[in-house]
């Protein structure tokens, strides 16, 4: 099953944990904003990301993360 990473940008404040939890999918915009490495509206998580994706998405301090998929 593909499970894709939904960042809500009406919720999301640029803090940028995300992009620190998973830099291997999310870089910053210069400001702070998450922007998915693959260009994607909703970006793929690799299976071996999935835990740092969950700790992500629970970490997230407005609740702009969600996983689709899972």
């Amino acid at each position: 099953m593909t499970v894709r990473l939904h960042i809500d940008w009406t919720a999301c404040d640029g803090r940028g944990l995300c992009t620190e939890l998973l830099p291997e999918t999310l870089s910053r915009d210069p400001w702070g904003y998450p922007v998915p490495r693959d260009r994607a509206r909703e970006t793929t998580i690799r299976p071996e990301l999935a835990e740092h994706a969950k700790r992500a998405v629970r970490l997230c301090p407005t609740l702009a993360l969600r996983l689709k998929g899972e």
